[in-house]
């Protein structure tokens, strides 16, 4: 990775001075919902049959491509003021198979990045799955695989939901361990689905139990659309997460989105009010500033105004792609949410 110089006025002195500067080594690290990427071709074993030329949605090649342009102008601004290259692993959700992210990451706007996919593919009702983008010059995977997450009785109409893609690599000099989640929906309502959730932040936590029962300083990252907010119950207690990091305890997950939040900042809306679904989470190793090691140093909402309804009902909402069967011509109704790492270079590197 190319390393940049950043102002010390990023952590958070005010220096003007250019022999002040410092260099850093920048890792960005992201996620997105991609919001129902399908092929065109209709798929016996999943139903897809309204993302098919002849479905209720009309679905067909034009939409597809307009829908990869939109994507792909996102994903490549995405955390560039911090590194020229953007986000060098980044989690998706709402793709319906690898080929999807085959077009998405040749497409000509991705392309020069080289971008490689490791993906998951799941027994979902809708035949949506989740995956990860990765720069291979900056991130190299080493174990890649899927945590099957049973549901509840009675807890969705569903019998399967998507797998969690566990994945372990090395960006650059740190060992990572990667979790990519895309929990049960609140569809048939927030309390009747809770246990869903609850189920796969349990099987989440297990593996992450099983990597620091080894490892205690494991440098850990759970990212996904976790369908609910900050301060919920799956997330807080099936999760083990506290927003301060001051108080962290051994083992604990550290969530920098309870104060976004709170601050009015949100990846999705409904009616009128905001949620944060969409988030990245770290274990504490990554608040230490140690010799030669990334530590966690900002978190982001990606909620540009290209991205944002300017009028009608949905005003100031993620400009969704559908509304219905009405292809509204958007990015996406989630907005991407982004993480910055640094890495103090020493003046002999």
């Amino acid at each position: 990775m190319k390393n940049l110089l950043l102002a010390i006025s990023l952590l958070g002195c005010t220096i003007t001075s250019q022999a002040q500067l410092k260099r850093y080594q920048v890792a960005v690290i992201g996620f997105y919902n991609l919001e129902n990427l399908y092929d065109t071709i209709d798929h016996p074993i999943n139903n897809d049959d309204e993302f098919t030329p002849r479905g209720a949605k009309k679905y067909n090649t034009v939409i597809f491509r307009d829908k990869l342009n939109k994507l792909a102008s996102v994903i490549k601004d995405i955390g560039t003021e911090y590194h020229e290259s953007g986000v060098a692993i980044l989690g998706v959700v709402e793709i319906e198979n690898d080929t999807v992210l085959q077009f998405l990451i040749q497409h000509p706007a991705l392309k020069k990045r080289n971008y490689h996919i490791v993906h998951a593919s799941s027994k979902d009702l809708r035949g949506v799955d989740v995956g990860l983008l990765y720069q291979p010059s900056l991130f190299h995977p080493i174990v890649a695989q899927k945590l099957f997450v049973p549901l509840p009785g009675k807890s969705k109409d569903a019998s399967f939901t998507r797998d969690i893609l566990y994945i372990k690599g090395m960006m650059m000099t740190d060992t990572v361990h990667l979790y990519v989640n895309h929990w049960p929906s609140r569809r048939g309502g927030e309390e009747r689905s809770a246990s869903a959730r609850m189920a796969a932040a349990t099987i989440c936590r297990k593996h992450i139990d099983s990597i620091q029962v080894v490892t205690p300083t494991a440098k850990i990252i759970v990212m996904g659309d976790l369908n609910d907010d900050p301060e919920d119950n799956s997330i807080v207690q099936g999760l083990h997460t506290r927003s301060d990091p001051g108080g962290l305890k051994e083992g604990e997950l550290y969530n920098p989105w309870v104060q976004q939040l709170k601050r009015g900042n949100g990846t999705l809306a409904h009616k009128d009010s905001w949620g944060l679904f969409d988030q990245i989470l770290i274990s504490g190793s990554w608040l230490k500033r140690e010799p030669d090691q990334f530590f966690f140093f900002k978190e982001y909402v990606y909620n540009k105004s290209y991205l944002t309804e300017y009028t009608g009902r949905y005003k100031g909402y993620p400009m969704r792609t559908w509304e219905g069967n009405r292809y509204r011509g958007g990015y996406s109704d989630h907005f991407p949410v982004y993480t910055i790492f640094l890495r103090y270079l020493s003046e002999n590197q």
